[in-house]
C-alpha cells in the first residue's frame, strides 16, 4: 500500500470515527465500532509515517490528499 493512500485512509477513518464515538457515548452505548475505527486509523497513520523516508510534515498532508484524489479521478 502506498504511504499517501494509507495516510488518506487513516484520516478518513478517523474523521468518521469521531462523530460515531460522540454519538455512542451520548446515547450511553459502548463505542465498539468507533474504537475499532480509531485503532485502524492510528495503525494506518503509524504505517504511513514510519514507511515513508523522511516522514510527513503538516504541509505534506494536503498534497498527499490531492495526489490520492488525482490518482482515482
Amino acid at each position: 500500500m502506498d504511504t499517501d493512500l494509507a495516510l488518506v485512509l487513516g484520516l478518513l477513518l478517523a474523521f468518521l470515527a469521531i462523530p460515531a464515538l460522540l454519538s455512542a457515548t451520548s446515547d450511553r452505548r459502548t463505542p465498539r465500532v468507533s474504537a475499532v475505527l480509531l485503532v485502524v486509523a492510528c495503525g494506518l497513520f503509524l504505517y504511513a509515517f514510519t514507511i515513508k523516508p523522511g516522514g510527513y510534515r503538516i504541509d505534506d498532508i494536503p498534497e498527499a490528499i490531492f495526489r490520492v484524489i488525482g490518482r482515482f479521478t
